[in-house]
């Protein structure tokens, strides 16, 4: 499977020192390279406006079950390799393994720990559609068939006035965005970063190019909007909702989610900075279809298996999940963050990666021969 790039802030410049770092981190997030690098994922609470994500006194408590798993090998371009060689290799600055609520492996590198926290980048667009998910559950939301009008009406008249809030999930909404990184006069490049009104008036001018529903077209502006339909439905902001469905009673350290420079609200498609276990606890919440552990119901009964259900538009793509052929699915951010699950056998695989580049063929096929590899090492 391609995979797509997610969110990439090339609009977004950030010229403040971090600590320890060997000089200041100027640029958009795409130019950060080595040290800079690895200090600007561990402190983004330092560099640009966030919002909290409160854990509580509960949390979703794993069972310390290691395994040796030396002996496992993959092709990492074309060449057998070992799990060790692969994550210094491709830059990966954290691997867990969870079975059935079990820790079967767990590994860091690049000076993070237990503790370190990490930006996810698109892995946070899975979140923010289970949490659309919960405000249909709390009754916020009627249904993914609801016209986005609905909770946005400063959207009527434009080209999203046809649009489902399920095409929007789908990233089929028909509305003529271009997503190319490389180019500074894209969408993505111009309008990545922006949220609330801004965004809205960004969206105004775009026009219809296809029937909502028809044709993929990967859109970051399209889960900042997830953001604002949740934040109008709700009557709160996305961290405080999301702290109090899934942080508070699930995960087991604080976070912290991104939020846009000029209304300093979440960026529903990119960047909860979160430790590599929480990822995993993000991984076990989707696995238990939104149920915490004392029975509680948070999502609507069947919205994983909704959500990853293939679109009309494009088989890879659900909800903001992208899925894969052997029936498995995953969140994905750039640069190496993953959350993989696979529902056949339990298992959660998550990591904290600082790639090269990012995004790259080897890189994720080598990233997803590992998680399969892991998965079927594993004892049942």
């Amino acid at each position: 499977m391609k995979r797509i790039p997610a969110l990439l802030f090339a609009s977004m410049l950030v010229s403040k020192v971090v600590a320890a770092a060997p000089a200041p981190v100027d640029g958009s997030l795409l130019t950060w390279r080595g040290e800079q690098q690895l200090n600007a994922y561990r402190s983004m609470a330092e560099l640009a406006p966030t919002r909290p994500l409160e854990a509580g006194a509960a949390h979703f408590g794993f069972v310390e079950a290691p395994e040796d798993l030396d002996a496992v090998r993959f092709p990492v371009a074309g060449e057998p390799m070992d799990i060790a060689s692969y994550m210094a290799r491709d830059r990966v600055a954290g691997l867990i393994a969870v079975r059935d609520g079990e820790v079967r492996f767990e590994r860091y590198g690049l000076g993070n720990d237990r503790r370190s926290r990490w930006i996810s980048f698109s892995v946070a667009k899975s979140v923010s559609s289970m949490m659309l998910g919960a405000a249909i559950q709390d009754g916020y939301i009627r249904s993914v068939d609801d016209p986005v009008t609905d909770y946005l009406p400063q959207l009527r008249g434009t080209a999203y006035g046809r649009t489902r809030i399920r095409d929007v999930l789908h990233m089929s909404s028909g509305v003529g965005w271009n997503e190319d990184y490389a180019d500074p006069a894209s969408d993505v490049s111009r309008a990545g970063g922006l949220n609330a009104l801004a965004l809205y008036a960004y969206l105004d001018a775009l026009p219809a190019t296809n029937a909502p529903g028809a044709v993929f077209n990967y859109n970051t502006g399209e889960t900042n909007l997830i953001g604002g339909i949740l934040r109008a439905a709700v009557g709160d902001n996305l961290a405080h909702y999301t702290s109090r469905k899934l942080w508070r009673p699930f995960m087991e350290s604080d976070a912290t989610w991104m939020a846009d420079g000029a209304y300093e609200v979440e960026l529903g498609g990119c960047c909860i900075n979160a430790t590599l276990r929480d990822y995993a606890r993000i991984g076990q919440f989707a696995l238990d279809d939104g149920v915490l552990p004392d029975g509680t119901r948070v999502l609507p009964e069947g919205w994983m298996k909704a959500s990853t259900t293939p679109s009309p538009a494009y088989d890879g793509y659900g909800y903001q999940w992208w899925l894969l052929p052997d029936g498995n699915f995953a969140a994905l951010g750039i640069f190496g963050q993953m959350i993989w699950i696979s529902p056949a056998t339990r298992t959660i695989i998550a990591a904290h990666g600082a790639w090269p580049t990012a995004v790259g063929e080897t890189l994720e096929a080598s990233q997803f021969a590992m998680a399969r590899a892991i998965d079927e090492a594993l004892t049942p």
